[in-house]
């Protein structure tokens, strides 16, 4: 009974936040796929480590605290390795949000593939609304891939749980008319497309956004950056693209380095542009938001851009 009543009242706080607004039918997914069974325990940063909460601990006050962070709308940091988190459940509004910018149901069959299948709780929803034929979710770690299965199956839902490199996606799977990444990309891997039927649609965390591309063929894809920002857990790790920029931003001004959206220009355009250009453009744009980016693949090619693909700023994925 509690696990269904903070159920609940997660359910009442994403639809306060509109993450379902244009698509109310993933509602019955979270009301009913529980999340406390797909994170047995997870990991609470305590400043200078991680503490431990888990659904079996003997003091009913950790158990209850544990419950209640379940049922947070919160990212829970699954897996640590060495002090680095490795693995996480994402914050269910931005998950909510997320599966609605798939574009899935209304009557169509369609297939989607998961790139990062974490603890199986996204992989859960999609099954509960799509049919466990019509998902599957790949993972490069053995021990994320089996805890997930384990996860799936406690929840009632037997989707397809890949172990294999999610940059290669799931060819025995394909081909599919979505593709969901749970893990933040450098660029969009070419075998994708490969995998996808025309006119597919894929999401994934780009330079700490929501890239939303329509795939036309084997070698061509085009798509505009959503407002929503997002930052994940990289896919098959490595610290991120900015990483390579952080010893040249030194002198731009802490203003602007505050501004998440011009650090989202700082991690499109790591390796393409130097930051103190990517401050003139940003400043000479009007401070340009994220809708107003797009990346294009053709053939061996992909590039980022502002406005048009065709247009003066592009760089270089």
């Amino acid at each position: 009974m509690q696990a269904a009543e903070a159920r609940a009242a997660l359910v009442r706080e994403i639809e306060g936040s509109g993450a379902w607004d244009d698509d109310p039918a993933w509602r019955e997914a979270f009301q009913e796929v529980p999340r406390h069974l797909f994170v047995p325990y997870y990991y609470v940063s305590t400043g200078g480590g991680y503490e431990r909460l888990w659904g079996e601990d003997p003091d009913p006050v950790r158990r209850a605290r544990w419950l209640r962070g379940a049922y947070a709308d919160a990212p829970l940091a699954t897996r640590v390795r060495d002090g680095e988190l490795v693995s996480s459940s994402s914050q269910p509004s931005l998950m909510a949000k997320m599966l609605v910018e798939l574009h899935v149901g209304d009557g169509a069959e369609h297939d989607v593939l998961e790139i990062g299948a974490g603890t199986g709780y996204n992989a859960g929803l999609l099954a509960h609304r799509l049919g466990d034929e019509h998902v599957t979710t790949v993972d490069l770690d053995p021990e994320i891939t089996e805890s997930a299965r384990r996860h799936l199956a406690a929840a009632g839902y037997r989707p397809a749980v890949v172990t294999g490199d999610g940059a290669a996606g799931c060819p025995q799977r394909a081909p599919f008319d979505r593709i969901i990444a749970t893990c933040t990309l450098h660029s969009v891997p070419r075998a994708w497309l490969g995998q996808c039927r025309p006119g597919a649609r894929v999401l994934a965390p780009l330079a700490t956004g929501l890239i939303a591309l329509r795939v036309a063929d084997a070698e061509h894809a085009e798509g505009r950056f959503l407002h929503t920002p997002a930052y994940f857990v990289p896919l098959r790790g490595g610290n991120g693209r900015l990483a390579a920029h952080e010893q040249h931003i030194g002198g731009l001004p802490r203003r602007a380095l505050q501004n998440e959206l011009f650090r989202f220009l700082l991690e499109l355009t790591a390796g393409s542009l130097d930051p103190h250009e990517a401050l003139a453009l940003w400043q000479r744009e009007r401070r340009p938001v994220r809708e107003r980016f797009g990346v294009t693949v053709s053939g061996e090619y992909a590039w980022a851009w502002l406005d048009d693909p065709e247009g003066p700023y592009a760089w270089p994925l």
